[in-house]
């Protein structure tokens, strides 16, 4: 019987192995007592199983508000494994499985979902990417470097003729990618489809010049109906890719557009910090990740270094990893997505990105590093293309600015950044 897997880092006021047996039930045919149905031969049948167990250290106080107290709290690695006849090879009843109803358990003083393994049986029952790096490269017409992308600034409040102006700067400069802002979506103010008519017509306008279409995500995040009609829409008007905010959509929005749309998924994580900003509770990236790849992200925000935000560095590097790591062995398809860095990214940061990713297969976006270079957007864009061939060549960044006035430029506006 094929079982699916999942490591958690748990503390307890109880012994470890006991709070992992509460969880255990919880998840799978117990409940806070032992009743007449769950019988010696359903929980062989049924019952999750502690696979492993790992005590890592103890403390004197919860990490969290817990219901239960102890003189020690016991901190520890646990895997638990359910068979898959009980929830089948549906990515939403798994979640409802590893990360359900566990987080709140009195036994638990912290939680946290590390890692995911799903059997072989989901290569068969789920798709995954319909177009991934080679699909994204294959359409936008770039090989061989980084996709230098950029986000439409000010987030909200341009009109969709406004939104077009700016689009048709940042093509001239010799952008690759262009996205929504994940709170640009159909408002009154720039109705989605008003604005793909109008940026559309200056994307095919350049790309019947140039012979290259720059790709636009357009956001179209929103109901599952009207999500389909608008990626009709943009697919009808020449698009390349559509842009879904997945904790707005769940898995199930996001596997009825994948089924729906032949374009890429741009796939943005949005309210990511309710998941990752505590070491004590939530679920890891690693683990994450695996569910969206599997239900069609063909694209996937994994924050930059030197971020605006809170994440380190480490964390933002084996996000990026993490998208490209094959999901199963054999023949399987590798499910992979292409990694996203946004979120205050320069040209000061491409350097130390294409060295830790270790390859040119990504998506490299940058708002301010781009639109706010005092040359301009055709000298923020070139900034960044600049550093992507200082980086892929190894040479040294500040060597490489000696000779290249955008990047030069762009280094000493974001030294902060390095």
């Amino acid at each position: 019987m094929e079982r699916l897997q999942a490591r958690y880092e748990l503390e307890s006021p109880l012994e470890l192995e006991r709070a992992a047996e509460v969880i255990a039930g919880e998840q799978s045919c117990g409940t806070f007592m032992r009743l007449p149905g769950e019988t010696d031969a359903l929980r062989e049948r049924s019952g999750a199983r502690i696979e492993a167990l790992t005590v890592t250290g103890t403390s004197s106080t919860p990490s969290l508000p817990c219901r239960k107290s102890s003189d020690t709290y016991t901190r520890g690695e646990v895997t638990l494994s359910w068979p898959l006849d009980n929830m089948g090879t549906s990515l939403t009843n798994v979640l409802a499985t590893v990360a359900g109803n566990l987080f709140e358990l009195a036994e638990v003083s912290a939680l946290r979902l590390l890692d995911v393994t799903f059997p072989p049986a989901f290569a068969e029952a789920y798709a995954g990417p319909a177009f991934g790096v080679e699909g994204t490269r294959r359409l936008a017409g770039v090989e061989g470097r980084p996709m230098i992308g950029t986000i439409i600034k000010p987030s909200v409040g341009l009109s969709p003729e406004e939104t077009a102006a700016m689009v048709s700067d940042l093509i001239d400069g010799g952008i690759d990618f262009i996205k929504d802002d994940e709170l640009q979506g159909n408002g009154p103010h720039c109705p989605l489809q008003a604005r793909v008519d109008a940026v559309m017509r200056v994307v095919n306008d350049r790309a019947q010049r140039v012979g290259r279409k720059a790709m636009v995500a357009f956001n179209i995040t929103g109901e599952i109906d009207e999500m389909k009609r608008n990626a009709d829409y943009v697919q009808a008007a020449g698009g390349t890719c559509v842009m879904v905010s997945l904790h707005s959509l769940g898995l199930a929005g996001l596997g009825a557009i994948r089924r729906h749309v032949s374009l890429p998924l741009h796939c943005h994580r949005n309210g990511w910090g309710l998941f990752s900003r505590s070491p004590d509770i939530g679920v890891s990236y690693v683990a994450w990740q695996k569910f969206w790849r599997l239900a069609g992200a063909d694209h996937l925000h994994v924050n930059g270094l030197a971020n605006k935000f809170s994440e380190s560095d480490a964390s933002v590097i084996a996000s990026a990893k993490a998208v490209g790591t094959p999901l199963f062995g054999g023949d399987a398809p590798s499910f992979a997505a292409m990694p996203v860095f946004s979120s205050g990214q320069t040209a000061a940061q491409m350097a130390p990105t294409f060295a830790a990713v270790g390859t040119e297969d990504f998506l490299y976006c940058a708002g301010g590093g781009i639109m706010g270079h005092p040359g301009g957007t055709a000298a923020g864009v070139m900034s960044l293309r600049q550093a992507a061939e200082a980086a892929m060549a190894g040479i040294p960044i500040d060597d490489y600015a000696r000779d290249h006035g955008e990047l030069a430029a762009a280094l000493s506006l974001f030294k902060d950044r390095r």
